[in-house]
C-alpha cells in the first residue's frame, strides 16, 4: 500500500532538500571557483568577477605547470610516497594502537601518556633538523617515510575504536590458539575498517601535500616531490611579476598574460586536489557502515 503524503511531509522534506542544496552549493562553490580561475585568462582574472565558469576559456595555465619535465618525475615520487608511506605508516600505527588498547599490557598507561604529550610538546624545528641530519637521512627517500611512520593523533583514533569492540573478540581467538598477530590481523583488522579508512585517507593526504621537507632535507633533483615543484612555480610566478614592475610600478601586461600568481595558485590547487578527490568516493563508505554490528552477541 502506497504512502500518503500530508502537507506536514511535503513541508519537512522541501525544508530539508533546500538546506542540503544550499549546503552543498555552499561545500562545492570555492573548488568551482577555482577551477574557473585557472581555466580563465589571467589578466582577466585581476578584474574578478569569476563565479563557477571561466569568462575567457584557455588552459595556458596548466601548460605552463606541465610543459616543465621535471613535473612528471616528481609526481611520478609523490605516488611512490603516498603509496609505501601510508601503507608503512598505516601498518605501524596500527600495531601501536593495538598494544596500547590491550588491558594486560603492563605500559599501556605511560605510552598511552607519551603519545598524547607529544602532541602538544615538540623539540621544534632546529632539534628536529639536527635529528634527521645525525641519521644520515638528508638527501634520501627515507626521510619521507621514516620520520611520519607514527602519528600521534592516528594513534589514539584506532586505539580508541579498538577499545569499543566487544573483549570477547580477542578472548575467543586466544582460546583457539591464536597468538597477538593472528589477534590483530584477523580478528581486529577485518572488523575495524571504518577507522583504518579514516586513518588511510588522513595519511594519504598528509603525505600527498608534503613538500616542506623535500625543502629542507632533500636537495636532489632525482628526490624532488610535485607540490614541492609547483610551489617553485607558483614563486617564480611572483618573482616575474615583482621584477617586471621595476621602479615603476607597471607590471608587464605581456608576463600577466601567460601567468599571474592568483592564476598559478588556482591551478597548483585544482592539480594536487583532483587525485584525492578521485580516491575520496572508493573509502567514502567505510565512514558510514558499521561491519561489527552483530559481530558478536553476549
Amino acid at each position: 500500500m502506497s504512502r500518503r503524503w500530508n502537507w506536514q511531509d511535503v513541508a519537512f522534506n522541501g525544508v530539508n532538500y533546500t538546506l542540503l542544496l544550499l549546503l552543498g552549493v555552499c561545500t562545492l562553490y570555492p573548488f568551482l571557483n577555482l577551477v574557473a580561475i585557472s581555466l580563465n585568462e589571467s589578466v582577466d582574472s585581476l578584474r574578478g568577477g569569476i563565479t563557477v565558469f571561466p569568462r575567457k576559456f584557455t588552459l595556458s595555465n596548466y601548460q605552463i605547470i606541465l610543459q616543465n619535465r621535471s613535473m612528471y618525475t616528481a609526481a611520478m615520487m609523490s605516488v611512490l610516497r603516498t603509496l609505501l608511506g601510508t601503507m608503512l605508516a598505516l601498518l605501524c600505527t596500527t600495531m601501536v594502537a593495538y598494544c596500547i588498547s590491550r588491558q594486560d599490557y603492563v605500559f599501556r598507561k605511560p605510552l598511552n601518556l607519551l603519545i598524547v604529550t607529544s602532541m602538544y610538546v615538540n623539540g621544534g624545528l632546529i632539534p628536529y633538523y639536527l635529528l634527521i641530519k645525525e641519521l644520515h637521512m638528508t638527501n634520501s627517500f627515507l626521510v619521507y617515510i621514516i620520520p611520519s611512520l607514527i602519528g600521534a593523533f592516528n594513534v589514539i583514533l584506532i586505539r580508541s575504536y579498538f577499545d569499543q569492540l566487544p573483549h570477547g573478540l580477542i578472548e575467543s581467538a586466544k582460546l583457539d590458539g591464536a597468538n597477538d598477530f593472528q589477534v590483530l590481523f584477523r580478528v581486529m583488522v577485518p572488523i575495524s575498517l571504518p577507522v583504518l579508512a579514516t586513518v588511510t585517507l588522513y595519511i594519504a593526504v598528509m603525505h600527498w601535500n608534503s613538500w616542506f621537507d623535500n625543502y629542507l632535507f632533500n636537495s636532489k633533483a632525482s628526490l624532488s616531490l610535485l607540490q614541492f615543484e609547483l610551489w617553485k612555480v607558483l614563486v617564480q610566478s611572483i618573482d616575474s611579476v615583482t621584477t617586471s614592475a621595476g621602479d615603476s610600478g607597471r607590471v608587464d601586461e605581456e608576463i600577466l598574460k601567460l601567468t599571474t600568481p592568483q592564476s598559478i595558485r588556482a591551478t597548483i590547487t585544482v592539480v594536487v586536489t583532483l587525485p584525492i578527490i578521485f580516491v575520496y568516493p572508493f573509502m567514502q563508505k567505510y565512514f558510514i557502515k558499521g561491519v561489527t554490528v552483530g559481530a558478536m552477541k553476549e
